[in-house]
């Protein structure tokens, strides 16, 4: 029976394992039946079966278990190990864990236990050890449910628990500062308060009366002040030490003559600290800790200085180092009379500069990462990188090196992973035939690498990125049908491949073939199902938008700026429903601006300008997003398409805990770039920036009528060009509601009457432009933003007046022709004329001007006479005049 009661805890594990922590449906049917037979031998058998360390797994019990039957579990005093997990268990199965005397791990997440007291934790009469998975999942079960009162630890009955091993807190949301009676755990080897709310100063602390500790994370927590490693003075025990900050008050000092450390680390980590702040050195103290050295992460830290070789000289069992984000300067050079058993040497985001030694491949050949990125490390690569059979990623980007890849790292290195070349100065044909590696990731973007594309396909299941190189050819079938797998990101732009855009574009997320030489149509086949970003900028694409490629609505971003298309927009472009950027200046569209792209209501930047738009502007534009965000809008914003996690070290406890390095994590993924016109300027925008600029520019135009009051709604617009089109009428007062706008150009038009003085409530608005247009009146009072403008923002309005411009609206000057009636212009001001006045006093001026002439001349003789002597000459002149011009035409036309 002892050997059907393996078989049958076993099968539950496994069930549990693989279904998670739930309620499976199929127990439910039996688990009645099959409990009492459970409790009569598990009394029996419980030294037998516990003895050899097998955990209880209750699965799907849902809380109903009778009180009378819970009691049973008190039975079971030998049990060391309980895992009820994932249940729907009340309070009232805490009645029976009191009187299980050696019981050290207890696991109760995920079920029904309400909010606990302090009465509640110290009335179980526990004894023995109690393990953090008791403390971690009653306590948390306390946050939780707990919210209005922030919960602390400030309770004896906490502190009274003397015999406690491990404690496990992370993830919390505890507060205020660890309280001082933590002092009486003496027995505590493992602590970690990681990633909660702890606040004030960790010196004086009780950590250093926990002399037993072998385990310690302080990370992510309020700590402030100093915090100085002479508190491990006497932790001889120690060896891990994990605090990794992201607060900026708290200084580490780990130099102080006044101690010699006891202990041997395995892992230290010390991420985003201000560490050593007066003197940026590197911890001294690690020269005297041996090869029990592991891990070594002292990243994000401000330290400076020449890389410390000294750490890689003894330490033989040193297996990740990580100095990245640092100010290190000078050569990296490595011991060279012994192999080193490093898998991650991470140094990027240094100023490293210099060669790499040529035999780094053979004094590191164990290592699985390489990453010297963000530096200014120079020259060839070396051939030795081919000895690191065992390389899983390398990135060298953001660097000065050049010259070809060596064969060796393309043949040899088959482990690789991930290899990031890019911002770099190679060159020459890296897909040569010893091309032999299957790739999660290949990024070589901004070298000078030539050659075309291989036919057969390149083993790569990620990202494939190599724009901005000198590449030509036509792009193969199997980048966009994938080759053993799809695709995430393709990224061909800014090289020189020509021919047409192949057909089914196949499962990638990211699609970019901008600036290339692709003519031709853009296929009606083009399958756009999964493609979220298709950017096609600056090639010689012809014809009109395919219906086929208007009906996907994973599209986030249609980019075909700067091509040959023609046509109208078609009314199927409603489709794209999530689309945020939709760009299609410079081409030859015309007809009229659809009314069906006021159903893209997530739109943030439409670009129109440049083609041959006609007829007015929608006004259903303001149904349009352009800028209002939902949380669910920022899809610009960076987050991987694939993580890669690096390795695991495990700690040996009662929690087998696992720990993972930060240097190891590689996060995949294409930051979507798009260039935007504004503020005279192109700039190019991504991520959050991307997510959260909104323009709409349908300047080049050929668009008539009046602009829609109802663009004054879009009160989250950065950015509005109407410029050169044929707009009439005024501005429309509304626009005082773009409280956002940073740019508003209309210059260029046939815009008329005053510029609404209200605009001068626009606080963020630079740039302001309605040059060229038939304005009239006071310009806005010439302070804030108004009083940053200046002429050449109001040129070609003859009939405007006010600061900046010389004219002074108090001079009395000739006005423009109205278009109002004269009912609607007559309020006296200067500018505005009456028809009827002008017309009277215009014919009587004529009237008398003739009448005194007629009156001198009949008065006076020789006035007179004159006057009809120099009319009498100018006949005769004209008659001779005219007669003499004939005969020459008469002889020219005999001769």
């Amino acid at each position: 029976i002892s050997q059907y009661f393996k078989y049958f805890l076993l099968t539950l594990s496994i069930i549990n394992s693989s279904c998670g922590y739930g309620k499976l449906q199929q127990f439910r049917a039996f688990r009645f039946e099959f409990k009492l037979f459970l409790w009569k031998y598990f009394s029996i058998y419980r030294s037998i079966i516990f003895s050899q360390g097998y955990i209880i797994l209750f699965v799907g019990l849902n809380g109903t278990l009778p009180i009378q039957e819970s009691d049973c579990l008190s039975k079971l005093r030998k049990l060391t190990h309980l895992n009820l997990a994932g249940n729907d268990f009340d309070n009232k199965i805490l009645r029976s864990l009191g009187a299980l005397p050696v019981l050290k791990s207890l696991d109760l997440s995920s079920n029904n236990i309400w909010p606990l007291s302090s009465k509640d934790l110290s009335g179980n009469d526990f004894t023995g050890s109690i393990t953090p998975y008791m403390e971690r999942y009653l306590l948390s079960s306390l946050y939780h449910y707990l919210l209005v009162d922030s919960w602390t630890l400030n309770t004896p009955e906490f502190c009274a628990l003397k015999k406690l091993e491990e404690i496990d807190l992370a993830g919390n949301g505890f507060e205020g500062m660890l309280p001082p009676c933590l002092n009486n755990l003496t027995s505590l080897s493992y602590l970690d308060i990681s990633w909660n709310r702890f606040s004030g100063s960790l010196s004086p602390s009780p950590i250093a009366s926990l002399t037993s500790l072998e385990y310690i994370d302080l990370s992510y927590n309020l700590f402030e002040g100093l915090f100085s490693f002479s508190v491990f003075a006497n932790h001889s025990k120690l060896k891990v030490i994990q605090f990794l900050s992201d607060n900026n008050k708290l200084d580490i000092e780990t130099e102080n003559h006044s101690w010699d450390p006891l202990f041997q680390l395995k892992v230290l980590v010390l991420s985003n600290c201000n560490l050593n702040k007066l003197t940026g050195n590197f911890p001294k103290f690690l020269l005297d800790q041996h090869d029990e050295l592991e891990v070594v992460d002292i990243s994000h830290s401000k330290l400076n200085g020449s890389f410390p070789i000294w750490l890689l000289e003894n330490k033989t069992g040193l297996q990740q180092l990580n100095l990245r984000s640092n100010s290190f300067t000078g050569e990296f050079h490595l011991p060279s009379d012994h192999y080193m058993n490093l898998r991650l040497l991470d140094l990027s985001d240094n100023h490293f500069d210099g060669k790499l030694q040529g035999n780094i491949g053979k004094w590191i050949p164990k290592l699985e990462y390489l990453i010297l990125s963000h530096n200014q490390f120079e020259g060839n690569l070396p051939s030795s990188i081919g000895d690191m059979s065992n390389l899983w990623a390398l990135d060298l980007s953001f660097n000065n090196f050049y010259g070809e890849v060596p064969m060796e790292l393309v043949a040899n290195c088959t482990s690789l992973g991930i290899l990031r070349l890019s911002n770099n100065n190679f060159h020459g044909e890296i897909f040569s035939k010893h091309f032999n590696l299957s790739l999660i990731s290949l990024e070589l973007q901004n070298n000078n690498f030539t050659g075309t594309l291989p036919v057969v396909p390149v083993k790569n299941s990620g990202v494939l990125s190599i724009s901005n190189n000198h590449k030509t050819g036509t792009i193969p079938l199997w980048i966009v049908n994938g080759s053993t797998s799809p695709l995430y990101v393709v990224d061909l732009s800014s090289n020189s491949f020509k021919g047409q855009i192949p057909c089914g574009l196949a499962s990638s997320v990211v699609i970019n073939l901008s600036h290339n030489l692709l003519s031709g149509l853009l296929p009606s086949c083009l399958n756009l199902r999964d493609v979220r970003h298709l950017l096609l900028q600056g090639n010689k694409l012809i014809g009109s938008l395919p219906k086929a490629i208007l009906n996907s609505s994973s599209l986030v971003t249609l980019d075909i700026r700067d091509n040959r298309f023609i046509g109208s927009i078609p009314d199927e472009i409603d489709g794209l429903s999530n689309l945020k950027v939709l760009s299609l200046s410079g081409n030859n569209f015309g007809g009229v601006i659809s009314k069906q792209l006021c159903w893209l209501k997530r739109i943030g930047i439409m670009d129109l300008s440049s083609n041959s738009f006609s007829g007015s502007i929608p006004y259903c534009f303001n149904n349009i997003s352009f800028g209002k965000l939902a949380a669910t809008d920022f899809v610009y914003t960076p987050s991987p398409f694939l993580v890669i996690t690096g390795s695991s070290f495990p700690y040996k406890s009662l929690l087998n805990r696992d720990f993972q390095i930060e240097g190891s994590f590689f996060n995949l993924y294409e930051q979507v770039e798009i260039e935007i016109v504004t503020k005279y300027r192109s700039d190019l925008y991504k991520g959050l920036n991307l997510d959260l600029m909104s323009t709409l520019d349908l300047s080049l135009n050929k668009l008539i009528g009046e602009i829609p009051q109802e663009l004054g709604q879009l009160s989250s617009l950065h950015g509005l060009n109407l410029s050169h089109n044929q707009l009439i009428g005024p501005i429309p007062k509304s626009f005082s509601n773009l409280t956002q706008l940073e740019s508003l150009d209309l210059s260029h038009n046939n815009l008329s009457g005053e510029i609404p003085s209200t605009l001068i409530d626009i606080n963020s608005l630079e740039i302001f432009n309605v040059s060229h247009n038939n304005l009239s009146g006071k310009l806005p009072d010439f302070k804030a933003q108004f009083g940053t403008f200046e002429k050449s923002s109001y040129e070609g309005n003859p009939f405007l007046c006010g600061p900046p411009l010389e004219k002074s609206c108090t001079e009395i000057h000739e006005s423009p022709p109205s278009q109002q009636k004269s009912s609607e212009t007559s309020d006296g001001k200067w500018y505005q004329v009456d028809l009827l006045v002008f017309s009277t006093s215009f014919s009587v001026s004529y009237i008398i001007f003739f009448m005194g002439v007629a009156s001198v001349l009949y008065i006076n003789s020789h006035w007179q006479q004159q006057c009809f002597n120099l009319f009498e000459d100018r006949i005769y002149w004209c008659y001779y005049f005219a007669l003499n011009t004939l005969k020459r035409l008469a002889n020219r036309m005999c001769h």
